[in-house]
């Protein structure tokens, strides 16, 4: 009689995981419309100088918001952990991966003592306090001793949302801390399709006040 392997596949086990902040990809959809209305208008009634001035503005203002709320991403791969910030893209094997952490900001350290914020991953000391008040009262409901002491009737410890991001991050480093494919040094790579237009436009904007 023969054994099933019931192993999960590779390709499965380490499925890529993705951030996003649900709240800022809301606040970049708004802004953008608002922008794409008002430069809309501008370009539509406005005289020719108003015109440039309008172009000016969306090159810089449209890049920016983009920048602020739409990229911020964080992947965690089966090798590699993949921080795309505002205006540059830090491509981190996990092996190159110190610690992860979250005070004010989350953060990611790297074994040569670089620190990196993970935009894509706010923290919310509102959401932490919910969280701690409903630790306390699973507490008192749960059980005291063991694995699951302080969680809930269901068995889960209550955390915020940027804390279970970052309970998840870990446990990936450690399943990818002997891979030798997760070895290597950490690439950054500066974002210039984001940045080319806000200069353009911010240099078009002060030469446009200055005529």
């Amino acid at each position: 009689m023969t054994t099933q392997d019931r192993s999960t596949p590779p390709q499965q086990q380490y499925a890529d995981r993705s951030y996003r902040s649900p709240a800022a990809l809301a606040g970049g959809v708004l802004l953008l419309a608002l922008g794409g209305w008002l430069g809309g208008d501008a370009l539509l009634q406005g005289v020719a100088h108003t015109k440039l001035m309008a172009v000016f503005a969306l090159l810089l203002g449209v890049p920016l918001v983009i920048a602020y709320t739409l990229r911020p991403l964080v992947r965690a791969g089966a090798d590699r952990l993949t921080v795309r910030n505002p205006f540059r893209t830090v491509t981190l094997p996990w092996g190159a991966v110190e610690t992860l952490r979250a005070a004010f900001s989350t953060e990611v350290v790297s074994s040569a003592g670089t620190t990196y914020q993970l935009w894509a991953i706010p923290v919310s000391l509102r959401q932490r306090k919910k969280a701690s008040r409903q630790a306390r009262r699973g507490a008192r409901s749960g059980p005291r001793f063991g694995p699951h002491a302080g969680a809930g009737e269901d068995g889960a410890v209550q955390r915020a949302v940027a804390d279970q991001a970052l309970v998840e991050l870990r446990e990936v480093k450690e399943r990818a801390a002997d891979r030798g494919s997760a070895q290597g040094e950490p690439v950054v790579r500066w974002s210039y399709e984001i940045l080319a237009p806000m200069v353009v436009g911010a240099v078009g904007l002060i030469v446009m006040v200055v005529l």
